[in-house]
């Protein structure tokens, strides 16, 4: 069974080939890991530990009482040398624990989670648990059972479509059994009637498997391969057909979306009390040895670009995350975070800068079609270049899912997304709700 198709979007070239068939590969630990108190949206952790403590692997080490957030835990047993502030891969600074790993580690053992209380939320909330597809939102807030309309439907993305990155493809792959029990955990934990794990038609492996392991009531979606496929409202009318209105979220319409590494990671939380400290991530693109490794978390990105064999002759970039929507790294040495699905070094053609701002819109219409929220990106720009917030607002820039298709078709370069993020900013700065 194939689900249906949204509107807008593109078909860049996936450039996985590299690292699909490659098995994920366990990281060593590096000399120290630097490990930020803030790699989640809401409120940053403040650190339980001091310069000279001793942690035991998976121990709490960042903690706050704030709704939304994620409690931090040591990646590796160790000794803390520093609690500093310093640059993340979003390219602002935070506080964070530093850790010189000791030189024998069992890196089967951890301090296992104890939630405060019963149930699938408070353990994803114990063990740290955030989206691993990227917007490393904290898990547990999703986890909760809705009270005014009921979620009937959970489904899990593994689309991946983002070019380069494999992550979520080869866990798909090897660990089918721990995705579909995270899926199930959460199936029950929101009384939703229907699971299904929907993947993008490049993936036929990885749904062969899926299905092979599947129980009763997880149905396994064969999804059209397009850009943004994996975006929540898209998958969701994908799946369903069912619309989440401007400024609503998918509970609206009775869906809750994980990403399938989410789902894992919770499946490990509840049947074992693993704390979240480590993940997937792909390195690939201008590297010598690309590939798939399973990373502890603060780990600094030229070791896993090391790792990799380093970058090639060519190699003009490096971003974290895959090319439609990541930022360039200014700082190589910036730690791996619960959220960081790639490192990808990007060639000098790949990597090709933008035009200014002032390049004149031709008004060819192309980021209209291409759009998958139905918007006018041109509008928005043209309106955030003259810093005229409210032709922003009049426009819906608010509804931008910020995935990149505008400046990717826009035929003069103009940095679309850039500018609609800019627009996007300022209102919400001013208060703006959608």
């Amino acid at each position: 069974m194939a689900g249906g198709a949204f509107r807008g979007g593109i078909h860049p070239p996936d450039r996985k080939a590299a690292t699909c068939g490659s098995p994920i590969e366990r990281a060593p630990l590096p000399d120290r890991l630097t490990v930020p108190m803030s790699q989640h949206l809401g409120a940053p952790c403040v650190p339980l530990v001091a310069k000279g403590d001793r942690v035991v692997r998976g121990q709490l080490i960042g903690e706050t009482d704030a709704l939304i957030s994620a409690p931090v835990h040591a990646p590796a047993s160790g000794e803390v040398v520093g609690i500093v502030s310093a640059l993340t891969p979003a390219g602002i600074r935070a506080t964070c624990v530093v850790i010189a790993p000791d030189a024998e580690q069992d890196r089967d053992a951890y301090v296992a989670i104890v939630p405060e209380h019963e149930g699938t939320g408070p353990i994803a909330r114990a063990a740290g648990l955030v989206g691993l597809g990227g917007a490393a939102f904290p898990a547990a807030v999703k986890l909760v059972p809705a009270k005014h309309t009921p979620i009937d439907t959970v489904i899990l993305n593994g689309c991946e479509c983002e070019p380069y990155l494999t992550c979520d493809h080869r866990v798909m792959l090897e660990s089918p059994d721990r995705v579909i029990a995270g899926a199930l955990h959460i199936a029950r934990a929101v009384g939703a009637t229907r699971t299904v794990i929907a993947v993008e038609d490049n993936k036929p492996d990885a749904i062969e498997t899926l299905r092979g392991a599947a129980h009763d009531g997880v149905e396994v979606l064969s999804v059209r391969t397009r850009y943004p496929q994996g975006a929540e409202k898209q998958l969701i009318f994908a799946v369903t057909g069912r619309v989440v209105p401007g400024g609503k979220l998918p509970a609206t319409v009775g869906c809750l979306v994980h990403n399938v590494q989410t789902a894992a990671a919770l499946a490990d939380a509840i049947e074992k009390g693993l704390p979240l400290m480590e993940r997937v991530v792909t390195v690939s693109g201008a590297v010598a040895r690309p590939g798939n490794f399973r990373v502890a978390i603060g780990t600094p990105v030229s070791s896993l670009l090391a790792l990799a064999g380093g970058l090639t002759p060519d190699a003009a970039r490096v971003i974290a995350g895959g090319p439609m929507t990541a930022q360039p790294l200014g700082d190589l040495d910036v730690p791996v975070v619960k959220g960081m699905s790639g490192v990808v070094a990007l060639t000098a053609e790949e990597a090709a800068p933008i035009v200014d701002s002032d390049q004149p819109c031709i008004r060819c219409g192309r980021c209209v079609d291409a759009c998958p929220m139905v918007l006018h990106p041109y509008a928005i720009a043209n309106y955030a270049d003259r810093r005229m917030w409210d032709g922003c607002e009049r426009f819906f820039a608010l509804d931008c899912i910020e995935c990149g298709c505008c400046s990717y078709v826009c035929p003069t370069r103009r940095p679309l997304l850039q500018l609609v993020r800019t627009g996007k900013g300022a209102l919400m700065a001013k208060g703006v709700r959608r």
